[in-house]
């Protein structure tokens, strides 16, 4: 068998509308550039672009249900990602959202809440025999027991992972090999803080990596008893940022599974968030290993 990576979070249809001139106005007509439904969700994106660089992936988490599998299953025919793992509900549409995009604007939007709200739960727990036999895992935080589980069978059985915006409070946070923290995280369970304090939490609570990104300002990182180091992104053209975090993630996690060093997986991730900016829709031009070496070579 391939060694593959073990991915649990979000996988869904993403709608994405590109405007052909500025972003929506109340009450005026809005002509479309163009129009798809891709996969998307943070896994779901992260696994398209690792199975860009020929990584082996295998999905679990959301259910996909009637509208979402037939896409899915057609996307990734031909590429190395698995999807035996999800669970497909023939009751269920399946977790959709809906993103207008235009320039550097866009306005996603979707049922995300009625997943906690319909006291149905619409994920699936991991499979242990998965965890056992992968080499690295990547675990969005947003599957209450099932990703908590996830995290303690990572650990049970010596399987690094890398999680995304987790508190430095969480479990999944203390125990991660990689836990990157955007901008958003940031504003929603630290807006009294400055990004400093903020890593110094993180810092001092983990027995990995953290890293903090906010867009344009210099990346944070560090681990626990070291320094505080930064790095400054990549500076391109910047067509669109939908799945830039997405990537970043796939990024970690590709540096995760070659065993690189904290600044060269640093790097290596910033690299390709900075090519996939700049091209849309993602999905369909994911950036390629070739690029994002190649991008870290030339600057």
């Amino acid at each position: 068998m391939e060694e593959y990576v073990y991915m649990h979070g979000q996988v869904l249809g993403t709608h994405s509308f590109y405007l052909r001139d500025g972003f929506l106005e109340p009450d005026e007509y809005a002509e479309l550039r163009e129009n798809h439904f891709l996969p998307g969700g943070e896994t779901g994106t992260a696994a398209t672009v690792l199975a860009s660089f020929g990584t082996h992936v295998k999905l679990a988490g959301t259910h996909i249900g009637t509208e979402v599998a037939d896409m899915l299953k057609d996307f990734y025919r031909e590429k190395t990602v698995d999807l035996s793992s999800l669970y497909f509900d023939p009751t269920y549409r399946g977790l959709m959202d809906y993103v207008v995009v235009a320039g550097l604007v866009r306005s996603p939007m979707g049922y995300f809440q009625t997943l906690y709200e319909s006291g149905v739960k619409r994920w699936n727990a991991p499979k242990e025999e998965d965890i056992a036999n992968c080499k690295v895992a990547g675990i969005d935080p947003f599957f209450q027991e099932e990703t908590d589980l996830t995290a303690e069978l990572c650990i049970k059985h010596g399987k690094p992972y890398v999680t995304i915006d987790c508190p430095h409070t969480e479990r999944l946070h203390q125990k991660a090999a990689v836990n990157v923290v955007s901008k958003e995280c940031l504003g929603s369970h630290y807006k009294d803080m400055d990004r400093e304090e903020v890593f110094r939490l993180l810092q001092e609570t983990a027995e990995g990596l953290v890293i903090i990104t906010t867009g344009e300002k210099d990346m944070l990182y560090g681990r626990k008893g070291g320094e505080m180091k930064r790095m400054k992104p990549f500076s391109v053209e910047v067509k669109s940022t939908l799945g830039a975090g997405d990537t970043f993630k796939a990024g970690c996690i590709y540096g995760l599974l070659h065993g690189f060093e904290d600044e060269k997986l640093v790097r290596f991730a910033s690299a390709c968030s900075a090519i996939a900016i700049q091209r849309a829709p993602l999905p369909l031009n994911p950036p390629t290993l070739e690029e994002v070496l190649a991008l870290m070579e030339i600057v």
